[in-house]
């Protein structure tokens, strides 16, 4: 067996890290279910307590505190969603509802245990080059191919989702909100641009037709 190169490692626990939305967050002794987002620079971002945001020692459980996970040291800081940070907090309201908690934290990657693999987390932190055409792009596709988008993610994923709803896109693949989570749908290969994005896209439902 050829053993895997740090490159490797980093690039799969990216890829695991973007295929998933929630986690268990450990603080202090206590743990706490979390959904997140990604900040635009690459941070999860979700609700939080005070005692979250007080705690010295905190580690998210990605999806959850159990063999296999990632396992992230994470620095929380504080979110203003009433300022600059308000385009954050709204994003995590598209994915997941409204919050259970008062206040919002932005988690800085200090190191990650993946897959036997401990790696730095800054190369776990990186912006999505779709940002900028993100919201135009979801809003489009949710117009115009909602129903085919249904087709695509029973033949990817095996899901059955009733009224998908296209959250998010990165070059690796869409976000889908159904009724109580968000669906990953992988792209077959990365994207590169919005054009790429929608050519991707287009291939995924004729491949989905009966």
């Amino acid at each position: 067996m050829v053993a895997m190169s740090e490159d490797r490692a980093i690039e799969h626990a990216y890829r695991f890290l973007r295929e998933h939305t929630t986690g268990e967050l450990r603080f202090d002794e206590l743990f706490q279910r979390v959904r997140y987002v990604l900040t635009p620079d690459g941070r999860p971002a979700a609700p939080a307590s005070h005692a979250m945001l007080d705690s010295q020692d905190t580690v998210l459980f990605v999806p959850e505190n159990a063999e296999g996970a990632m396992e992230l040291q994470v620095t929380l800081s504080r979110l203003d969603p009433d300022g600059a940070d308000g385009a954050i907090t709204d994003r995590w309201r598209i994915y997941h509802g409204e919050p259970d908690e008062g206040y919002w934290a932005a988690m800085d990657i200090d190191a990650a245990r993946y897959d036997k693999w401990v790696v730095d987390g800054e190369g776990l932190m990186r912006p999505n080059p779709l940002a900028a055409d993100e919201a135009r792009l979801c809003r489009r596709i949710n117009e115009e191919t909602r129903e085919e988008l249904g087709r695509v993610c029973r033949r990817v994923t095996g899901a059955d989702v009733e009224r998908p709803l296209l959250v998010g896109v990165d070059p690796l693949g869409f976000d889908i909100r159904r009724r109580f989570d968000v669906l990953r749908l992988p792209a077959p290969q990365p994207m590169t641009d919005p054009d790429d994005v929608e050519r991707t896209l287009a291939r995924m439902i004729c491949d989905s037709r009966p």
